[in-house]
């Protein structure tokens, strides 16, 4: 192999290895084996996300609570929130260790770094900060 190559060379190798981490942390998985575990929730659109301690952990998930405003509303932060190619709000839920669930929320307002919610997950309900648009991905299977 010439020299000129041995640089192009490593920088696939590397590029392989890379992408191959990043998507064992989102790939969703059928078996109880695999990262993340997706499954329908009979009558919804939305799946149930199952993901394991070294997966959440990779992943950097951080949860918040909800937490009741004046005039009925619910803040969480914006962080909460995420968007489908919709434009559908939603926040993921976590009821339970390792599993998530996506809810639909309604936005009234973003003031800074806080969202307040017309509607969304009943006050003092977990909700992922960090790690949200990662397990949308593992719920639509993107990277499968």
């Amino acid at each position: 192999m010439s020299r000129r190559w041995i640089p192009a060379a490593l920088m696939l190798a590397a590029l392989a290895l890379l992408t191959g981490c990043a998507t064992e942390a989102v790939t969703a998985s059928s078996t109880a084996q695999g990262p993340a575990k997706v499954e329908k929730l009979a009558g919804a659109e939305q799946s149930k996300v199952t993901i394991t301690d070294k997966a959440a952990q990779r992943l950097g998930i951080q949860l918040g609570t909800v937490q009741a405003a004046p005039g009925n509303l619910l803040v969480v932060p914006y962080s909460a929130v995420v968007y489908d190619t919709k434009g559908q709000a939603w926040t993921f839920t976590n009821p339970q260790k390792g599993v998530y669930l996506r809810h639909k929320v309604t936005v009234d307002s973003v003031r800074d770094a806080t969202a307040l919610l017309s509607a969304g997950p009943a006050n003092g309900t977990a909700v992922v900060t960090v790690g949200s648009a990662e397990l949308y991905g593992a719920e639509l299977g993107i990277g499968k």
